[in-house]
């Protein structure tokens, strides 16, 4: 047999979409344990905090985009975590915590999904501009890319969707695909009441008993426009809602000073659910930005990434109180 050069191999090698030794692997992540941590990583995502965060999701303790970074979301479920499993107050993911969630023993949390025709087939919006006045002349407020869709699916950030994919292009049917599976699965109307906690920075639901269902963390207010104190209910749920902008009660965007009516989508400014409360325009909702929850401000209303406020309007119904605690 002729021999093959380095560079020959290399081409071969490319040619049939091999992943470069640096690349993340599902493997990787899925056989990560704590004694052999990579735990601080120069960049990009980390193998022990995907699990991490893909475990903390499956109890319904959201870390927010799952992107395996240490960052505040993840940090705040972490948190969260401890609370309830009454481990002492920290934010760190000890040895303690990890074994909690059963970090050494899991080897499932990223798995293979096929792309099926429906995937293929979304109509994509090309672009979506920051003015108002032109995304209420659009007909939907659409993803823009299959990482963009895929990514909010499965709860993941498009860089690390794209890490576990390489040389990926998600357009075809029947193409199989790495992502992380974070699914939970909480009973409908379940929750009696909820709490936004300032000083956490997170949306925590009580069901029966004062047992917690969920935790997720969340924007809830800002300085300038802060948000409610007290007590209020849910009065109304909106899936996949317009979005009616109006400066004199809401805020100045751009050189708007018009009354609009921006259409449905996932990247509406309120994302794709509206959880009406009863003082008016105030609520919970989604974001086209769920990278930003936590990091940026809101209008007073209480802001979730778009899954987890899917989630949350699943357990809700009207009436359940919602309590502003700072």
């Amino acid at each position: 047999m002729k021999p093959v050069d380095l560079m020959t191999a290399l081409v071969v090698l490319l040619a049939v979409g091999a992943a470069p030794a640096s690349a993340l692997t599902a493997e990787q992540i899925n056989t990560a344990t704590f004694a052999a941590r990579p735990y601080q990583k120069a960049s990009g995502p980390n193998p022990l905090i995907v699990k991490a965060q893909v475990l903390l999701s499956r109890r319904s303790i959201s870390p927010g985009v799952i992107d395996g970074i240490d960052g505040e979301n993840f940090r705040k479920a972490v948190a969260q975590f401890r609370r309830q499993e009454k481990l002492s107050e920290s934010d760190e993911l000890d040895e303690v915590a990890w074994r909690g969630l059963g970090g050494d023993t899991v080897q499932d949390v990223v798995a293979e999904y096929k792309l099926s025709d429906k995937d293929t087939d979304y109509d994509f919006a090309d672009d979506i501009p920051r003015d108002y006045a032109k995304q209420a002349k659009m007909k939907r407020l659409s993803f823009t890319s299959p990482q963009e869709m895929l990514g909010e699916r499965f709860h993941m950030s498009e860089k690390l969707l794209m890490e576990l994919n390489q040389g990926q292009a998600f357009t075809e049917a029947g193409s199989r695909i790495y992502i992380v599976s974070g699914d939970r699965s909480l009973q409908r109307g379940g929750a009696k009441r909820v709490e936004a906690v300032k000083s956490t920075g997170m949306v925590v639901v009580y069901g029966e008993g004062d047992t917690i269902l969920a935790s997720y963390p969340a924007t809830i207010g800002s300085k300038n426009t802060p948000s409610l104190s007290g007590q209020y209910k849910v009065t109304r749920i909106a899936r996949n809602p317009n979005y009616t902008y109006d400066p004199e009660k809401n805020f100045q965007q751009g050189k708007n000073d018009e009354t609009l009516v921006l259409p449905p989508g996932p990247n509406n400014p309120v994302g794709t659910v509206w959880i009406a409360l009863s003082e008016p325009t105030f609520g919970i909702h989604g974001t086209p930005e769920p990278s930003q929850v936590s990091k940026t401000t809101s209008h007073g209303c209480v802001r979730l990434t778009n899954w987890d406020v899917e989630e949350l309007a699943d357990i809700l119904r009207p009436g359940v109180p919602v309590h502003f605690l700072d």
